[in-house]
């Protein structure tokens, strides 16, 4: 299977998990965006993501215990499976290949 290409989001979310490991849930990979990346992403949005990549089969996710700290809630987390560890692979190197040589491009000027 091809993997399909990475939206800028997406890849920042699959980023945070591997970063995060075993214990990678919904607001630990929002505070990895905010102090990593300098990006600001609404629950709503970064939980959409979450849900397209678990399609995508990018990424499995499964439940921990309940907490009371939670109100008895229990936190969903998220893994990167084969698929996504190929996809960001494939979209890293993509990345990678447009930036070669760029520095010196930017740098130049009008």
């Amino acid at each position: 299977m091809t993997p399909k290409h990475l939206g800028e989001l997406e890849h920042m979310v699959l980023l945070s998990i591997v970063r995060l490991g075993p214990g990678a849930y919904g607001m630990s990979v929002l505070r990895e965006l905010e102090e990593r990346a300098g990006r600001k992403v609404s629950r709503g949005a970064l939980y959409l993501v979450l849900e397209r990549l678990v399609e995508k089969a990018y990424l499995r996710a499964s439940m921990g215990e309940p907490s009371p700290e939670r109100g008895g809630r229990a936190k969903r987390f998220f893994e990167l499976t084969d698929e996504g560890r190929e996809a960001l692979r494939v979209s890293g190197r993509s990345l990678m290949a447009l930036w070669d040589g760029m520095e010196s491009l930017l740098e130049e000027g009008p």
